[in-house]
């Protein structure tokens, strides 16, 4: 009988132990605070003799520190730090500039690294209770350069150098993101070109425009 007490007791604490717990709730919720893209690079302004081919790829992936503004905090800025890659891949056609018939389609890669500062302006309708939520964040990031090559191959040479001297050390850009849960659409639109016009030859401020997948971890 005593034993049926005590059990009883027990019982009852678990039990009111779990209610508690499914009750409580953080009313001080921060959200989404680590981000991966993934992208496709689609190159603006380029020459004439330039065009794209495969998929130019573009990845980054950071940390956003999210710092609710209204009391639901439904609405935050988030400042962060992250890291950035670009591959992008294009064929150069030669032909216009160069009289040796063996010397015309050269197929070339960069590779361009750089560390983000990127700062978010965010609205979800997000609630303790639930992590599922819609969201739209608009964004601006600075990137610094750290490190860039290019890559050929042509008819006749292949090989690769380093074009950091030839290229802008900082880029800017702005982006936006919008979805449901884990499922989000990044669009990120470059603001200034990638060649530095005072140490290359080129007319033209190639910019990219990346398209993708954001995905976001608390």
């Amino acid at each position: 009988m005593r034993f049926l007490v005590v059990f009883s007791l027990f019982s009852s604490l678990i039990s009111f132990s779990q209610t508690e717990k499914k009750i409580e709730v953080d009313s001080l919720f921060r959200e989404d605070q680590f981000y991966i893209s993934i992208s496709y690079n689609l190159l603006q302004n380029t020459p004439a003799n330039f065009n794209q081919y495969s998929f130019s790829t573009g990845l980054s992936g950071g940390f956003l520190r999210d710092f609710p503004i209204s009391k639901n905090r439904q609405w935050s800025i988030a400042p962060g730090v992250g890291y950035s890659f670009n591959d992008l891949k294009q064929n150069i056609d030669l032909s216009s500039i160069s009289e040796n018939p063996n010397f015309q389609l050269v197929k070339s890669r960069m590779f361009l690294h750089y560390v983000d500062v990127p700062i978010e302006f965010r609205w979800r309708n997000a609630t303790p209770e639930s992590h599922k939520f819609w969201r739209v964040y608009a964004g601006f990031v600075t990137s610094y350069l750290i490190d860039g090559k290019f890559e050929y191959t042509g008819p006749t040479s292949s090989g690769n150098e380093n074009i950091n001297d030839l290229l802008n050390k900082f880029q800017y850009a702005t982006y936006l993101t919008f979805g449901f849960n884990t499922w989000n659409a990044y669009i990120h639109y470059g603001l200034n070109p990638f060649f530095d016009k005072n140490r290359t030859a080129t007319e033209n401020d190639v910019t990219t425009l990346k398209i993708g997948l954001m995905f976001y971890i608390l």
